[in-house]
């Protein structure tokens, strides 16, 4: 790829969010106390609560933040995300996990590397994923009512589908805030959520699809 720093620093806080998360999950699910504090009672659902306002906090006020604020924010959402992404670890099996991680992995890579290099204006494309996604989830909330199981893994096919487009989109809307005039180190942040919700719901869906459940 041609030297582009925001694309760079996004990546590498992307990575830094990834690592605080699934360490602190295998972290988690290692412990028979912690899971039980954080998934009994209400304890679970706080951090659910806790972590939509963090990622709402982080995509509406990166901007307005001073850097070292961001950057803490972002950790501490990485953070909470990886309290309550220890039950991955507790229901599928470990090598299921590392060989849905490569997948994951290989898949972001190669559109982020699309979304990147792609000459096309991928703008009006984003915005049909955007709606798709926001009718997967009406969808996801009324199938918690109807619990099919043959609906939930085709909303999480589809879910693959529209987040590996939403992953291009993404890296070319970050490659064109570079030298707009914001602040690189908050722009890297909100880059670095964006990169990191893609790819954890790229990987939540696919373990979803193919992982292994423990014995």
């Amino acid at each position: 790829m041609e030297d582009n720093k925001l694309i760079s620093k996004s990546f590498l806080w992307m990575c830094i969010g990834l690592l605080v998360t699934f360490v602190t999950g295998f972290g988690v699910a290692s412990n028979e106390r912690m899971l039980e504090n954080i998934f009994n009672g209400n304890t679970f659902w706080l951090f659910v609560v806790l972590e939509f306002v963090l990622v709402i906090v982080l995509s509406w006020r990166c901007m307005k933040m001073s850097p070292v604020a961001a950057k803490i924010c972002f950790i501490l959402y990485a953070f909470v995300s990886g309290l309550t992404f220890s039950s991955i670890f507790v229901v599928y099996d470990i090598a299921s996990i590392m060989m849905v991680f490569l997948v994951s992995s290989v898949i972001f890579g190669v559109m982020a590397f699309i979304g990147y290099k792609t000459n096309v204006d991928l703008s009006k494309l984003g915005f049909y994923l955007m709606m798709g996604l926001i009718a997967v989830i009406i969808v996801s909330v009324i199938n918690i009512f109807i619990g099919s199981n043959g609906l939930e893994m085709a909303l999480s096919i589809i879910c693959v589908l529209l987040f590996i487009g939403i992953t291009a989109f993404d890296v070319q809307k970050i490659k064109s805030l570079e030298g707009s005039g914001l602040p690189e180190d908050n722009l890297a942040i909100y880059g670095a959520l964006e990169l990191y919700l893609d790819f954890i719901n790229i990987f939540i869906d696919l373990i979803r699809i193919i992982g292994e459940n423990k014995d």
